[in-house]
């Protein structure tokens, strides 16, 4: 994380810090927000640290907006734990979300809003078969998922 943290530093953004250890980092920028700022990063990553990887990233409006669209408000409350996001690079498609729904064959829910999927997992992600390889194939590409308490510190930093 340290090492992540000086790439987006030496790419001109300011106020970077880490969360926790699984990739998150909240920075503020003058640059403008999307796909073109996820390449970037994405192309940096790669060339400073060796990594190919998927970057996804949200505004602290848009981070909000993940919050209020919740689909799932009983089970924040309830279970945060089991309770995750999965942030995408484009918005799934209706047929999409539909046919990933028919395959779930667990307790398991999905709702998409935008470019996020919420996955509620009853019984916990490690014996669930809706895996990242099903909601990739269904749902156009890699994700990245985090649980909601994840996502409410993420939007707490981001506010600051």
């Amino acid at each position: 994380m340290a090492d992540l943290r000086v790439v987006l530093t030496g790419m001109g953004f300011t106020d970077v810090q880490s969360l926790l250890q699984s990739g998150n980092v909240v920075f503020r920028s003058n640059r403008q927000s999307g796909g073109g700022l996820e390449r970037a990063l994405e192309d940096a990553v790669e060339t400073q640290l060796g990594l190919r990887t998927d970057v996804h990233v949200r505004t602290s409006a848009e981070l909000e907006s993940v919050i209020a669209a919740n689909p799932f408000a009983d089970e924040a409350r309830r279970d945060p734990g089991h309770l995750l996001v999965l942030f995408l690079k484009a918005a799934p498609m209706p047929k999409a979300v539909d046919a990933l729904r028919a395959t779930i064959t667990g307790p398991e829910r999905v709702h998409a809003v935008g470019k996020q999927a919420y996955l509620v997992y009853p019984d916990g992600i490690g014996r669930s078969r809706l895996t990242n390889a099903v909601l990739d194939k269904h749902l156009g590409g890699r994700g990245t998922a985090r649980n909601w308490n994840t996502v409410l510190k993420l939007a707490a930093a981001a506010t600051r």
